[in-house]
């Protein structure tokens, strides 16, 4: 187990059927983290829904799980935190300008899916923590979809390792959060909408009984997405957006 300059916890594992679900193993052993969770192999990877993550080895898979200190209305502001996080590590080895956010967890190469993130919270005896899924495509891009996928091989001769890649998202993970705990959430909100796809234009968004045409007209304080769908505003806190 290594130790990463900002004191979080780095394991890495061979295989692992998922990240979050180690994470979740080891909750009830009381480790607060920050601690780091990486598998150069998932058999069981999950995202949003319960949707099969899949994973080729040499891929990104990692979870981060770490005790909020924020009030539970607060959290989902820390999914927008991550998606910086990735992005910033990600500029470092292909051009940034290559890459954009899509509402709510996405990262996106040339507007193809190359990264997601899914929160989730664990109550453990020491109070709840909060668990940060994050899967990047380095190596291969699953083509058996309902969006076209991106994978880093094909934009860098700078493949990061599974290890790298942590440490550069971790360093700026946490410099968000220091923001984000100083200063609340306007500045993180202003950040990601500055790299938002869609912004302005007109989207679908797939709810669980219906679905949305409007215009992306932005995201509130609590990150969730506004529409402006013909002479009404829907805000929507969850969902499947399409371009």
């Amino acid at each position: 187990m290594a130790r990463l300059p900002s004191g979080a916890y780095l394991d890495i594992f061979e295989t692992l059927d998922s990240t979050s679900m180690e994470a979740r193993r080891r909750a009830p052993l009381g480790e607060p983290g920050p601690r780091w969770f990486v598998a150069l192999r998932q058999t069981a990877g999950y995202g949003r829904q319960a949707r099969a993550w899949r994973q080729a080895t040499g891929d990104f898979a990692g979870t981060l799980v770490f005790k909020p200190q924020a009030a539970a209305s607060q959290l989902g502001q820390i999914s927008f935190i991550a998606a910086l996080a990735v992005a910033s590590a990600l500029d470092e080895i292909i051009a940034p300008e290559k890459l954009v956010l899509k509402w709510p967890n996405d990262i996106l190469i040339n507007g193809a899916k190359a990264a997601g993130i899914l929160l989730e919270h664990i109550d453990a005896d020491g109070g709840a923590l909060l668990m940060v899924g994050i899967g990047v495509n380095i190596v291969s891009a699953p083509s058996d979809v309902a969006y076209p996928t991106a994978r880093l091989v094909d934009h860098t001769d700078k493949l990061p390792s599974p290890a790298d890649l942590a440490a550069r998202i971790d360093h700026h993970f946490w410099a968000y959060m220091k923001d984000w705990r100083t200063n609340g959430f306007a500045n993180i909100r202003q950040l990601w909408l500055t790299r938002a796809r869609g912004l302005g234009e007109t989207i679908t968004v797939r709810l669980p009984n219906e679905e949305l045409s409007g215009v992306f007209e932005g995201i509130d304080e609590s990150g969730a997405l506004i529409l402006q769908s013909g002479a009404e505003k829907r805000i929507i806190s969850a969902g499947d957006v399409f371009f």
